[in-house]
């Protein structure tokens, strides 16, 4: 039926949507790319041509009043995220939202305010929680592999130049104004996300943030804990300013017999027990975010149980906040 048929558009078609998502939309059951915007004509443009889209648009108003258009995704720097998503809601569209969600929790509590109050659907872009390999490590934990989890520790630690895309002469990413804060705000959503989809629902949290390099506006340097209601401890480490030598990501699942042990941006999980120690490698698809877009096409469409609320995403944000606030 031709009214089931999810037809998006695309606020700010920039990097990320270049392979990560912007291709998937085309690529999935009654789903289809149909409208591009930037604010950047000539780049909107280049992007429509490039990828064979129908319209483009340099004004977000313009896209989202597209008859054809039925939902949104909202790929700009999280500081437009909140105004997009509440323009987009009162018009009648479904959304899907970047990570971070937004800013700072009361961002997103308002974001989810406004979700409350119109019955929209709208889904973030934790799009971790439907890769292949990290439903491998939640089987792993439900079927009881290493125990009763006791303790996880995060370490993220990257040289003062991480390795996410950066624009000729500026850089969002290090501007709090734009992105809520620094590179831990752009990174830690994926691993914090991914803590909240493992083990429910935390009980207590907090941390710190301080700038050591002073390199930029951002703080470098994050330390967190979390307890949850399951009592699990996560510990979590991130700092922006290390050797290129000592740049390191993992994460360590210690349990009463055993320990799970992965990258949260590689492609292998590691299962170690008294039975000895097994490493599973995955292949992410070309498009990474494709099978969590085929989950919120289903949600859009009556089909399917929402894969990331906004109400997950404010606990997300809650917990950054309490890291990164002083």
């Amino acid at each position: 039926m031709e009214s089931q048929k999810i037809k998006w558009g695309i606020i700010g078609c920039g990097d990320v949507t270049e392979l990560k998502s912007g291709q998937a939309y085309n690529k999935i059951a009654d789903s289809s790319l149909v409208a591009v915007m930037r604010r950047d004509a000539e780049k909107a443009a280049d992007y429509a041509r490039r990828h064979n889209v129908g319209k483009w648009y340099s004004d977000a108003e313009l896209l989202m009043n597209d008859p054809e258009v039925n939902a949104v995704s909202i790929a700009t720097p999280p500081s437009s995220h909140l105004d997009y998503a509440k323009r987009a809601i009162a018009k009648g569209l479904n959304v899907y939202v970047e990570k971070p969600v937004t800013r700072n929790a009361a961002e997103a509590e308002a974001m989810a305010e406004a979700v409350r109050e119109s019955g929209a659907k709208l889904t973030v872009a934790h799009y971790r929680r439907a890769l292949p390999m990290f439903l491998y490590v939640k089987s792993l934990l439900e079927n009881n592999a290493i125990g009763d989890v006791r303790t996880v520790q995060i370490r993220m630690w990257q040289n003062r130049e991480p390795k996410v895309p950066t624009y000729p002469g500026t850089n969002w990413r290090l501007d709090p104004e734009v992105s809520g804060g620094g590179y831990f705000h752009d990174l830690a959503p994926h691993q914090l996300d991914l803590m909240l989809y493992f083990f429910g629902e935390p009980e207590h949290y907090n941390g710190y943030s301080l700038n050591q390099a002073n390199s930029s506006p951002a703080d470098d340097h994050v330390c967190g804990l979390i307890v949850f209601k399951n009592k699990v401890i996560v510990n979590g480490s991130w700092s922006f300013n290390v050797a290129e030598s000592e740049a390191v990501d993992t994460c360590e699942i210690v349990g009463t017999k055993g320990k799970i042990t992965f990258p949260f941006f590689g492609k292998f999980v590691t299962l170690k027990t008294e039975a000895g120690e097994e490493t599973t490698d995955f292949t992410h698809p070309m498009h990474i975010q494709q099978p969590m877009i085929e989950k919120i096409v289903a949600f859009f469409k009556d089909e399917g149980p929402n894969p990331c609320t906004i109400d997950e995403a404010v606990v997300l944000m809650k917990i950054i906040d309490s890291f990164t606030l002083k």
